[in-house]
């Protein structure tokens, strides 16, 4: 039946209705009229016919009823079409607290209730909650100030049978209770809210100041909705709590979607038959795929045909015991080889049955370049440089001015005493010498810049390795120098003793990449390296000079004599140095841990 059809059915009953009012109405005013003419007739001795009368009471009696019944029936078709219109609205919604609110406003205006509320069972403790309420203060629910309604509530919701009272305070169910005074109450309804079964709440309404507010059909007409408002407030629960579950999900899935692509590592994840499930993008990127077809791919189709066949063996070896396997690959990738490091894992769900295997990739291929460039630069390089290759681009090293210390050593009388050699016995005497000046500067982590014939020049605290002490190693590598230069000249003959002036300057320099395109090397300019030669040529062999700038920051531990230099090429500033004689009285001496 549609919507219109039941209209065109409450208008003929309502024209029916009243037609049959009417027609009462005429009776009773007939009968009012024959009555006023008996009265008329018998004063003249007259009567009327007895039957007129009972006629009329009999047509009276009969038409009554009917108008009752149909009196009733417009009432009830009224509230139906309300039931109706009301249920389709209630159901038109899957959010609870829209459901909720529809519900309660369609309880008040079926029963004409004062007021209502409405309570759900918490699904884990299955105690009534108040969720929504209609003319009653919060504060009265706060403070418990509706024990009869509760008493009443609980009732229904163990019992799941509605119950109704036109007065409770002369109800016997409610006798003795001192609450139903207190609270005033008169007419009461409540119905349980089930569906599938099973109680989910209670619908209250009441009004505290007339009795008999509620009848039956009240009673029946609103357990006929809440049966259909029930079934409508849990299928919203159960959509929200879907929907809670499926964000839940697709956060979950975008947070593992998001860690697998900030994770610097290559993540495969394959099926029980090789198919790929899950591939990151870095993973995609060390396959040399672009496109968005991975998914559902073979692992065997993507990878190069130059993967070894233990890789394979590994597979399978994983899937059989369920233990991790780690492997090294070499695979030729777009012609190029490429170093891989692999972790071969088993994917299992939660209840620990495999269901796949995930593959871990690292491209090892730029650290195994480096490693190799480093191993191969270290024969040519100084260890203190060679030390911060893995961190600094050497080849990339751009001009940078800094505070650095320079040191500069130069062997005397090898000139006149390279005369008195054959080359090959000179070489072999210069090198000892050389390695002594080198192996001193290496040993306080300075570089060493240059070897120009019997000269060394080392550099400390270049941005390859920054020394916050620098002019403290400088003068240690120096005094180690000299030390070792005695220890040098108790085994050589006494033909072949030569000794070193050394010259150390603090100050500023220009330190960088310097040449051509094809041969560049590390190298410092300026005043640092500039001054520290022109110290050394004032130091006679077995001295050490310094510039007043090194002498400031090395004075609290070295004795030192300050002199005038003859050479200064020039240098006008160039006034005073100062001669290192000796490490002072009452300084600890100097370790490579005090660096």
């Amino acid at each position: 039946m549609t919507m219109d059809d039941t209209t065109r059915i409450e208008s003929s009953r309502q024209n029916a209705h009243s037609s049959v009012r009417q027609l009462l109405e005429r009776i009773d005013q007939l009968t009012r009229l024959l009555r006023s003419q008996q009265d008329a007739l018998r004063r003249r001795g007259m009567n009327l016919p007895p039957s007129a009368l009972q006629a009329l009471q009999a047509l009276h009696e009969q038409v009554e009823p009917f108008s009752k019944h149909i009196e009733a029936s417009t009432v009830q078709l009224r509230h139906l079409h309300a039931l109706a219109d009301t249920s389709a609205l209630v159901n038109s919604s899957l959010d609870t607290s829209e459901v909720l609110e529809r519900v309660m406003d369609t309880v008040i205006q079926l029963s004409g209730a004062e007021r209502g509320f409405i309570m759900l069972k918490n699904k884990q403790s299955s105690e009534l909650e108040f969720v929504v309420s209609r003319g009653i203060d919060e504060n009265d629910i706060s403070h418990n100030r509706f024990m009869v309604s509760r008493t009443i509530t609980n009732r229904v919701a163990e019992t799941g049978l509605p119950e109704l009272t036109s007065n409770a305070s002369n109800d016997p169910r409610y006798q003795g209770n001192e609450s139903i005074v207190a609270n005033a109450l008169r007419s009461i309804i409540a119905i349980p809210l089930q569906a599938r079964g099973e109680v989910i709440g209670v619908v209250y309404c009441d009004n505290r100041f007339l009795a008999g507010v509620f009848k039956q059909h009240d009673l029946d007409l609103v357990t006929d909705f809440a049966n259909q408002a029930a079934v409508a407030i849990e299928n919203a629960r159960l959509f929200e709590s879907a929907r809670q579950r499926l964000a839940e999900v697709k956060a979950t899935s975008d947070m593992i979607t998001n860690v697998l692509a900030s994770i610097a590592s290559g993540v495969i994840s394959i099926d029980l038959k090789g198919m790929i499930s899950t591939c990151n993008p870095v993973a995609e990127m060390l396959l040399a795929q672009t496109d968005d077809g991975v998914i559902g791919k073979s692992l065997r189709e993507l990878l190069p045909a130059t993967i070894d066949r233990s890789f394979y063996q590994s597979l399978d070896y994983v899937y059989d015991t369920g233990e991790q396997r780690t492997l090294a690959l070499e695979p030729v990738l777009e012609g190029r080889p490429r170093y891989w490091n692999v972790i071969i894992s088993t994917l299992r769900d939660y209840s620990g049955q495999v269901q796949g295997l995930t593959i871990v990739l690292d491209d090892l291929t730029e650290i195994r370049r480096q490693q190799e460039q480093v191993q191969e630069a270290s024969r040519y390089l100084p260890p203190a440089l060679v030390k911060n290759l893995r961190t600094i681009d050497v080849a990339g090293v751009s001009g940078e001015e800094r505070i650095i210390t320079s040191f500069s050593a130069d062997v005397r009388g090898f000139t006149t005493f390279s005369e008195r050699l054959e080359p090959e016995a000179l070489m072999q005497i210069i090198n000892s010498y050389l390695s002594l000046a080198s192996d001193a500067i290496n040993l306080y982590e300075g570089v060493v810049d240059k070897f120009l014939g019997d000269a060394v020049t080392g550099l400390f605290n270049t941005q390859l390795h920054p020394q916050p002490d620098h002019a403290m190693r400088a003068v240690r590598a120096a005094m180690n120098l000299m030390l070792d230069l005695q220890a040098l000249h108790e085994v050589m003959p006494d033909t072949q003793r030569l000794y070193y002036g050394v010259g150390i300057h603090t100050g500023p320099a220009v330190l960088g990449n310097v040449g051509s395109p094809d041969r560049r090397e590390f190298a410092a300019i300026g005043e640092a390296t500039a001054v520290s030669k022109i110290l050394e040529s004032n130091a006679r062999g077995g001295e050490i000079v310094i510039s007043p700038a090194t002498y400031e920051l090395v004075e609290s531990h070295y004795e030192c004599e300050p002199f005038a230099p003859e050479k200064t090429k020039g240098r006008d500033d160039l006034t005073l140095a100062y001669r290192v004689i000796k490490r002072k009285q009452g300084t600890s001496p100097l370790t490579l841990d005090d660096f």
